[in-house]
Parts: C-alpha cells; sequence; structure tokens
C-alpha cells in the first residue's frame, strides 16, 4: 500500500484515499453517515489492513491511536497552541448480509467537536482534594 495518500474532498484534514481504498460518499447507505462522516470502502477482508495502513499514515501526520474498541479508533493531535484536536475511525459493514471477504466495508471517518484533550484533562483531575494542613 502507498504510505502517501491521494487528494480527496470532503474527508476530515490530514485523511487521503489510500491505496486499497475507493471513495463511499455515501457510506454505504449504513449507521446513517452519510453526511456525518468521510467514508471509503474494501472488500471486507481486506478492511482489517487498510484500517492498520490508515492508522500507520496519521501517525506519520502526528495522530496518535488514544482509545477506542473492536471496530472504532479514537486519535489525537497535539494543537501547536495547546490541547488536541480529536477524530474517530469506524470499521463496519452491512451486518444482515452473510461476512464473507469479497463484502463491501467501510472505514468512517469524523472529526470530535473541541478540545478532546480539555475533556481528558478535567477527568483526570480528583473529584474532591480531602487534604488539609
Amino acid at each position: 500500500m502507498q504510505s502517501t495518500p491521494q487528494t480527496a474532498q470532503g474527508g476530515p484534514a490530514d485523511v487521503g484515499l489510500l491505496s486499497g481504498a475507493e471513495l463511499s460518499p455515501d457510506c454505504g447507505g449504513l449507521n446513517n453517515l452519510a453526511g456525518r462522516a468521510w467514508c471509503v470502502t474494501a472488500p471486507l477482508g481486506q478492511v482489517g489492513a487498510l484500517a492498520e495502513a490508515y492508522i500507520a499514515d496519521l501517525e506519520t501526520k502526528g495522530w496518535l491511536a488514544a482509545g477506542g474498541d473492536e471496530n472504532r479508533v479514537v486519535l489525537i493531535k497535539r494543537r501547536e497552541g495547546g490541547g488536541c484536536d480529536g477524530m474517530q475511525m469506524v470499521a463496519f459493514y452491512d451486518t444482515s448480509k452473510v461476512a464473507v471477504a469479497e463484502l463491501p466495508a467501510y472505514l468512517g471517518f469524523a472529526t470530535i467537536p473541541g478540545d478532546v484533550c480539555a475533556a481528558q484533562a478535567a477527568a483526570e483531575k480528583p473529584a474532591s482534594d480531602t487534604s488539609t494542613q
């Protein structure tokens, strides 16, 4: 797979169309993501490797995988002036169909509004400090 993405219109900053992916403007008509996420498609048997390629490509642009679950990765990128930008990558397919390697699968990308590090910093502060001197 190529490591330099092609120009992809409408996607979040730093996300391009990598080799092996095709643009899917309607996100496969699944999960009500059309217009809410920027999606690419690839065969189900290849989408895992494609997701790894996207994570590796985004890491070269300063994005770090910061969490998620089996089908979702949350990425963060530190801002020069402080704080962080956030983005999610979600992997999905039409679960009403038999999961075969050739079935179209999708990766959806969407930005997370606000400063995702500000929420993290607030969550890490203790609820109360009961120490007295």
